[in-house]
Formats: structure tokens, sequence, C-alpha cells
């Protein structure tokens, strides 16, 4: 047996979403004329709370969109040192919009906006970067699945306006943070000036984001889009299967987020002090290994052998994540694994 706990992102369409794809009815997107994409970026716009909405294969790409329709080049985008944005989209802000960066420490990735108050130079003059935007991460990837509290992120709204800054919400797992919080998506959406949200993960589409918005910024996102190579055609194939899953794989990932906190609790029984049950919210465990004998690389490899693929992302930092093609029977296989690798540490 094989189960695949690196990422959600390994996740494969299921038998009727494939069906979808296959049925869609499409048209010439950049001509703006696919009807399945143009129903996709309304259903995603109006969940979200947002005038329009743009479709893009990527994640990254809907993000750099999102932060370049705020900040002009040489100036500054703030967000915690473990964003996505800045530490998992390889330096795109800067390469393509010259956006400069700077981020604080935010312990398991969750807002403080006290913290957020304190570091913002909005304004700064002639000789200082100014801050332009904000960049908030809900659910927070490295954090551990991390759910922002509304109350957080409402409060960061309001000291964006206070300073005439703007807000872009990284929500490649929103979707994760609705059916754990049960806050409705336009809550969230309704915290940024930009939302990107993504397909592909926990909501098991092949590919695709969407990115929303005012229909004005939307405009101008499509014409970067275009500029960044990423014009699609007949892409309603593709956004069939992000209609799919919005109607059938979002309240289904609490399925997902129990299944983490099994994994969390059986792990936590093998040795201690390697990860916290209390703080997997969604689908995402992740384990410092710091106070046992294991490097992440070689907990990963001994666990490849027998089966089971986990993430090492740092020397000691592991990632498990549960979604759409994680059963039952494959998590007692992974937990029985790690188990006893754990405790039988080299």
């Amino acid at each position: 047996m094989s189960i695949d706990l690196r990422s959600d992102t390994v996740t494969r369409p299921t038998a009727a979403m494939r069906a979808a794809m296959a049925d869609a009815e499409v048209g010439d997107d950049v001509y703006g004329e696919d009807p399945t994409v143009t129903e996709l970026e309304r259903r995603v716009a109006e969940l979200l709370g947002h005038e329009a909405a743009v479709f893009t294969p990527t994640g990254s790409l809907a993000n750099q969109l999102g932060m370049r329709l705020l900040v002009a080049p040489g100036e500054e985008i703030v967000c915690d040192s473990q964003a996505h944005v800045v530490r998992a989209e390889l330096g795109a802000a800067a390469t393509f919009s010259g956006i400069t960066t700077r981020t604080w420490d935010a312990p398991r990735g969750l807002l403080d906006p006290d913290v957020v108050r304190a570091f913002v130079r909005p304004n700064s003059g002639p000789y200082l970067v100014s801050t332009t935007a904000i960049a908030v991460e809900n659910t927070h990837n490295f954090g551990g699945g991390t759910v922002q509290p509304l109350v957080a992120l409402q409060a960061v709204r309001e000291i964006a306006d206070e300073h005439g800054m703007a807000v872009h919400l990284d929500g490649a797992r929103l979707w994760n943070a609705h059916v754990a919080s049960g806050v409705p998506l336009h809550s969230y959406g309704a915290v940024a000036d930009t939302v990107s949200v993504c397909l592909s993960k926990g909501l098991g589409a092949p590919v695709g984001s969407v990115l929303a918005s005012s229909a004005e910024r939307i405009a101008s996102a499509r014409v970067w889009r275009k500029r960044y190579g990423a014009g699609m055609r007949q892409a309603g194939i593709l956004a069939a299967a992000g209609l799919h899953a919005l109607d059938h794989h979002v309240e289904r990932l609490a399925e997902d987020h129990a299944r983490a906190q099994r994994l969390a609790f059986v792990i936590a029984e093998a040795v201690d002090d390697v990860v916290v049950p209390e703080h997997v919210e969604t689908n995402i465990v992740v384990l410092d290994l710091a106070p046992t004998s294991w490097t992440a690389a070689a907990l990963a490899a001994a666990a490849r052998e027998e089966g089971v693929l986990i993430s090492a992302l740092g020397p000691t930092f592991a990632r498990l994540v549960t979604h759409l093609d994680v059963d039952d029977e494959g998590l007692d296989h992974a937990s029985d694994v790690l188990n006893r690798l754990l405790r039988s540490a080299p």
C-alpha cells in the first residue's frame, strides 16, 4: 500500500469530476467566450463577496496578480516570514513586479494585529520604502494549517484602512478555514482587496486558482495574466473541474480535518514534543523532529520505503497533509508506519 501525505496537491480528479470535464461547454477564454470559465469566475466572486474574478492556472500566479494590482514597483508588501508569497513563490513579486517585502515572525503563522500595526511604514517619504499592502494567509500552510481568527483579519483590515493601504488574502486553503471555523466565505473575502483561492489542493481539481477583486482590478488582472503568458483558450475543461469541486468537495473537507487530528494524536502518543494535536485545526500536521534523533529527510526516506510519502521542508521540519485521496485504511497504514519509525529513532 502507498499513501501520499506530501501535499493536498497530489489529488487526482474523481471519476465524476472527469465526467464533468469531458462534458464541459467550452469557448476561447482569451476572447472571454468560454462559458464554463465565466461561470466559475462568477460563482467564486459571489462566494467571496467581490465584483469579479479571473481563473488562473496556478495559485502562485493568482497571488502574484493580486499583489501586483495593489503595489507599485519600488513599494513594499509586508507579511509574516513563513508566508507562501515570500517563502514559496521564488521571489516572483520582486522579479516580475518590482515589489519589495519585509516580514515579521509569527508563531504558527497566526496574525497579531498589534505586531502588524507596529510593523507597517506607510507614506515613508522620498528616502524610505513605503508599505502599500499587507498580505495575510488563511489557512497558513507552513504554520500547520492554522485558521486565522476573523477578528484578527478584521483588525488588519482596519489598520490598512487607517493608513490608506490594501490587503491581499492568500486563501489557497480558504475553503478549509471556512469549513473548520464556520465563518462564511464572504466574511473572509470582505477583509481583503484581492483574494486568491485554490481549486487544486483540498478541492481536488487537477489545475487552477481564482483571483477575486473589484471589476476594475480584475480587468487589469486579465491583461497581466495574458502578459505573463497565462492566457488560456478552451479552459472550460479545467474550469468544469473547479465547478464540480465547489458542488461536491467543500463540505467533505471536514473528513480531511478529522483524519489529520487522528494522525496527530497517534504521533503524539509515539513520541513527546513532536506535534501538538490541539494545534491541528485543518488538514495539515507539522512535525518538529528536533527532540528526536531523526532528521526530516531521514524520516521521509524511511517512510517512503514502507509506502508512506511525507514532505521534509527543513532539517527537522516535516509536513503531513490529508486530502481527498486519503481514506481511513490509508491513514491507518501511515499512522502505523510513522508510529513505529518514531518509536525506533536511529
